[in-house]
């Protein structure tokens, strides 16, 4: 008799789990600002949004703006990641 494999249930949340969850990254400059958004569009269409700025404007530098505000959207959806684990493990008997 075949039985159907489950998949593992998983107990920590990584940043390769995060990571392959975003379909879709956008920066932003805000207009005569130093201010970068990134916009990181989750698989279900949830939006995560971080920034960055830079204080002084002559040593702006585009792509360490992308890099700080990538850093900060991921940053913000591990809290997001961590209750979904939690509601995930509650539904599956092993909270």
């Amino acid at each position: 008799m075949n039985t159907p494999e489950t998949k593992p249930q998983r107990t920590t949340v990584t940043l390769e789990d995060i990571q392959r969850k975003v379909k879709q990254t956008t920066y932003t400059v805000l207009p005569d600002t130093t201010t970068t958004v990134c916009q990181l569009r989750m698989e279900n269409g949830y939006v995560i949004l971080g920034t960055s700025a830079c204080v002084d404007p002559t040593k702006f530098n585009k792509a360490i703006g992308e890099k700080f505000a990538y850093e900060d959207a991921i940053n913000k959806a591990w809290p997001l990641e961590g209750y979904l684990l939690a509601e995930e493990l509650l539904q599956g008997g092993r909270a």
